[in-house]
């Protein structure tokens, strides 16, 4: 499989009045053909640079952003457009012609490139049926729901045939159920297009329910990289805990008490693993929270379980859950 972007050693710092500020330090990943790839992090955290980096509109300060092998920052005004054309783009603010029907603003980027009249509106056409809005076709955006805006978006940004697609929050701005069928036509059309993806955002609900691999970005670090399924099971950095871990408004009822997550998989989720626990030890644990959720279309479940305060009982208990297959770690 090849790389459609390689970032290497990247930084990107702003000037302003004298001060300089770093939004990327030393970033270095791969994006691969057909994937749908994630970056993640909090607010602020330096992901939509980072994705503006990949199509030139941020001019990186140090190391190489390459497409398909190309390094970006070598390219001419005219190949730089060029490469425009395949990397298309989608954003939070849906940035639709208010002015123009939903005809017009997903044949826009045809015209700009010449295409004759009845071609690009054939074409259009065929990117509104797609995302289910043929019946829209002479409707202004300002009759359209939020949803409805982002499906116009996405079909004007796959009217150029692009080989990638940018997602910039791009349903941040929308309600979970809409963000869901959003996030489902995008996985439609990765795998009936062959469409490699990169999504933004800040939230995991929307990385574990689509992406392929995952990167982490922490105050402008790449903190981690991985498989969604690695990364949730067992992620390794702070940043990564923080976004993967629920959040656990229960202290140990005693210090000498240990707090873990036991998190598993399609495979172990039928199990009854805690009574399993108390019938084949006879120790009990205190369930503090609990819940389940698709990961790459695969349920996954993760407990926040207390501990007995008897070190040699939490060793066996560990061990218990370690045998059964299950993903353990201590939290706090």
């Amino acid at each position: 499989m090849s790389n459609v972007f390689e970032l290497k050693n990247v930084y990107k710092t702003y000037k302003n009045d004298g001060r300089e500020f770093t939004a990327l330090k030393d970033v270095s990943l791969e994006v691969r053909e057909g994937e749908i790839f994630g970056i993640i992090g909090m607010s602020g955290a330096g992901k939509s640079t980072l994705v503006r980096t990949l199509n030139r509109l941020e001019e990186v300060t140090g190391g190489s952003v390459l497409f398909y092998d190309k390094e970006l920052a070598s390219l001419k005004a005219a190949e730089l457009r060029e490469v425009r054309h395949l990397i298309s783009m989608i954003f939070q603010g849906f940035n639709l012609v208010n002015q123009r029907t939903v005809l017009a603003n997903v044949e826009q980027p045809l015209k700009i490139a010449g295409v004759a009249r009845r071609e690009r509106r054939e074409k259009a056409l065929q990117m509104l049926e797609i995302v289910g809005l043929e019946d829209k076709k002479d409707v202004f955006p300002a009759r359209l729901s939020g949803g409805q805006k982002q499906r116009v978006a996405i079909a004007r940004a796959l009217a150029a045939d692009p080989k990638v697609l940018l997602c910039d929050e791009a349903t941040s701005a929308l309600d979970p159920k809409i963000t869901g069928e959003i996030l489902d036509l995008l996985k439609k059309i990765n795998i009936e297009r062959k469409l490699t993806i990169v999504i933004i955002t800040h939230e995991m609900s929307v990385v574990e329910k689509i992406c392929d691999r995952v990167a982490i970005i922490d105050d402008g670090i790449l903190a981690e990289v991985g498989d969604v399924r690695d990364v949730f099971s067992d992620p390794k950095s702070k940043a990564a805990k923080k976004l993967v871990f629920p959040s656990n408004p229960f202290d140990p009822s005693d210090p000498a008490r240990k707090v873990i997550r036991i998190v598993f998989d399609g495979t172990h989720s039928s199990e009854p693993f805690i009574a399993n626990l108390v019938e084949q030890t006879g120790l009990k644990v205190n369930i503090l929270s609990a819940n389940t959720r698709s990961v790459g279309g695969i349920g996954f479940g993760q407990m926040i379980i207390e501990l007995p305060e008897s070190l040699d009982d939490q060793k066996k208990i560990i061990d218990f859950f370690i045998k059964g297959g299950l993903s353990v770690s201590e939290v706090g």
